[in-house]
């Protein structure tokens, strides 16, 4: 299957939470660092999740938020440092590739925010993802 979610990370399950509705599953990225996806039970036991399951984490990258400095009093749980490697610039808003470690993350922000931001290609950011917004696929 093709999606058009440029964001698919590969890593593996390390952990999963089961609640009353949703679960949380800690995923362990090719890289070493952890990503926590908030999906729902039923998705959860429908994937058959458990640890040492490969999967792929999927962000749209609309879902990615960009910070220049520590991100504190945030209740965003998955937060990768990485560096700007390509920026570009349009009208209104603004593509911004990330290297996190061996992996690379698209982020579509507005071109204000980027410019308010000073972004360039070699800055260090941070990337901001809420759990929610992680979706997960078996390999």
């Amino acid at each position: 299957m093709s999606l058009s979610i440029r964001n698919q990370l590969p890593g593996t399950v390390t952990a999963v939470t089961p609640g009353e509705a949703m679960a949380t599953v800690r995923v362990r990225l090719s890289g070493g660092r952890h990503l926590t996806a908030a999906i729902t039970r039923e998705a959860a036991d429908d994937l058959g999740l458990s640890p040492g399951a490969a999967v792929r984490a999927l962000v749209k990258s609309t879902e990615i938020s960009l910070a220049t400095g520590r991100a504190d009093g945030l209740s965003i749980r998955n937060r990768l440092p990485g560096a700007v490697t390509r920026l570009v610039l349009g009208e209104v808003m603004a593509v911004a590739n990330v290297a996190i470690e061996d992996a690379e993350l698209t982020a579509v922000i507005t071109r204000e925010a980027a410019e308010e931001l000073g972004l360039f290609v070699g800055s260090d950011v941070i990337a901001l993802v809420k759990s929610t917004e992680v979706a997960l696929a078996t390999a």
